[in-house]
């Protein structure tokens, strides 16, 4: 009985570290996926180095996106370090 007493608080332990921890960050990184899959041509973006620009193209097979960060410049990031969405563009009708 004294053995079982003993682990019952490491089980607690680590249901509290769950729910405080690892649940609300896979949350996070669940809606991180759904907003870069989410991006397309003419979204404002913060990537995570603070650049802001404007997409301009998507390239779905290589998992980069291309940006302009001033005119007639263009930069090409990995998707998953686009960090913020500040703009949404409305889909065409």
């Amino acid at each position: 009985m004294e053995g079982i007493a003993s682990i019952v608080p490491l089980f607690l332990i680590f249901g509290i570290m769950y729910f405080l921890l690892i649940r609300p960050q896979q949350k996070k990184l669940k809606e991180h996926a759904a907003m870069v899959a989410a991006l397309r041509r003419g979204d404002q973006v913060i990537t995570q180095g603070g650049i802001v620009g404007k997409v301009t193209a998507v390239r779905e097979a290589e998992k980069e996106l291309e940006v302009e960060i001033a005119s007639g410049v263009k930069v090409r990031v990995i998707q998953s370090t686009i960090a913020t969405v500040i703009n949404k563009t409305e889909p065409a009708k």
